[in-house]
């Protein structure tokens, strides 16, 4: 074979695999997009996705907080393999150097650009400044592009405390290891805008290019701070009797929804819809003022209301159209999942591919550091729990390896009936489970590990 035909057939087989797009809410419940029934706000956008592929009932978050969640989706790999046990604190915390999803796109061929909040590590001043000796960012963990903001202190911390996280985020963007300017466009816009804007020339510039591409959309919207988003949907989200933070919550969806839409768009326009496959998720169980349906617990609990999430996968010929889907999915399955759509191999993970017929998967652990404190507005339910391990319909929670409530979630997914005392066996094998992934061996990368 010619030079000239192999390029051209390696031009090929690049066109023909499927582009892939990886959407993330930030604090969202599991009942707040309106195709999971909401009828205080409109979320058409996630609703058409759902109508075009299949929506999970019960999908699951890596962990009841961010950083641990993240770090899960991009390596397919449960958080405390890294000792990943809480959210950062805009510190020297990180996900060490590791195999991710994006670095094995990159290596096969795929456009890879992250957009949006990060979290993981890597965005202060002086690690973009000295990279070389610093701690890893999105490019060393295989994105050729990325736009984030500043995530250290005590920008972060003021900007949130001021209510300005948001409406003023574009004043601290970093792209590709540079601060923005302020004569560039992004400046005096707001942060999901900007990621709108971000996402939608990607899009542009990967077609032409001719490249399959992965792009990781991470949204901060419904996190707090709680801000009034644009018009219109700032006058969408008024409603009798609901406080300031509520109408803002609303709004935040609603105008992230229309980020979606945008990303959508893009896609259809460019002719691109049919060979990208979509997934939609958020990070952790809602928090404040978010809609978490009937579940117990919320955000910095292992109840089903702190680590079940909105789901929504769409994949034209791939995946069912307008499916509801009771099958049981975790962040961990994203990357052998993706792995599978560009038809390379997976590294081990702890996930399963979800393009794949069901199967009666292994069990799913959670690990979480203790939080005393539910971002509710309600106490924290007991027994508070650092792990968590689901198999089939039994759900064990237990403290420091200890277990403390056995749940069976099919007769009771409200988890209202301990069971610890009935169910001896089950909560024996379940509890050698735990203890199995709490003594297995752990990559900590060579900076702290986040305080206890």
């Amino acid at each position: 074979m010619t030079r000239r035909r192999l390029l051209k057939t390696i031009a090929a087989s690049a066109a023909a695999r499927p582009n892939l797009v990886r959407l993330l809410a930030d604090d969202m419940g599991w009942g707040d997009p309106s195709c999971y029934g909401n009828t205080a706000l409109e979320t058409p956008n996630l609703d058409a996705l759902a109508a075009s592929g299949t929506r999970f009932e019960n999908f699951y978050s890596a962990s009841a907080v961010c950083s641990p969640s993240r770090a899960a989706i991009l390596t397919g790999r449960y958080p405390i393999r890294f000792d990943i046990r809480k959210a950062f604190s805009d510190d020297e915390a990180h996900l060490p150097r590791t195999t991710t999803l994006p670095g094995l796109l990159q290596q096969a061929g795929y456009a890879t650009a992250h957009v949006g909040k990060w979290h993981l590590g890597g965005l202060h001043q002086k690690h973009i400044r000295n990279r070389a000796a610093s701690i890893p960012g999105p490019h060393q963990h295989g994105f050729h592009h990325y736009q984030c903001q500043n995530e250290e202190q005590p920008l972060r911390g003021e900007m949130g405390r001021d209510r300005i996280l948001f409406r003023r985020g574009g004043t601290c963007l970093i792209r590709d290891e540079q601060n923005i300017p302020a004569t560039h466009p992004y400046y005096h816009r707001h942060f999901e805008d900007t990621n709108g804007d971000e996402a939608t020339r990607l899009i542009g510039e990967f077609h032409n290019q001719r490249r399959p591409f992965f792009l990781n959309v991470w949204f901060l919207a419904p996190h707090a701070p709680y801000e009034p988003a644009p018009e219109p949907f700032w006058s969408k989200a008024a409603a009798a009797g609901i406080s300031y933070d509520q109408k803002c919550y609303r709004s935040m969806v609603m105008h992230m929804d229309h980020q979606v839409g945008r990303i959508l768009r893009a896609l259809d326009e460019r002719g691109l819809r049919e060979n990208t496959m979509i997934l939609f998720t958020s990070d952790n169980g809602g928090a404040w003022e978010a809609n978490i349906g009937p579940y117990r617990g919320g955000k910095t609990d292992l109840h089903e209301g702190g680590i079940r999430v909105p789901g929504i996968l769409s994949f034209p010929g791939r995946v069912a159209k307008g499916a509801l889907s009771g099958r049981i999915a975790h962040h961990c399955d994203v990357l052998p999942t993706f792995c599978a759509a560009a038809a390379i191999k997976a590294p081990a993970n702890d996930g399963e591919n979800l393009l794949a017929p069901q199967s009666a998967r292994t069990a799913l652990f959670w690990q979480i550091d203790i939080y005393k404190t539910l971002q509710r507005h309600y106490p924290k339910p007991k027994p508070y729990a650092t792990e968590a391990l689901r198999s089939g319909e039994w759900k064990l929670m237990a403290m420091d390896g200890k277990p403390v409530a056995l749940y069976n979630l099919k007769a009771d997914p409200l988890e209202s009936a301990n069971l610890l005392e009935r169910q001896p066996a089950v909560v024996a094998r379940l509890a050698a489970e735990v203890r199995a992934v709490l003594t297995a061996g752990r990559n900590r990368g060579g900076f702290p590990a986040p305080a206890c």
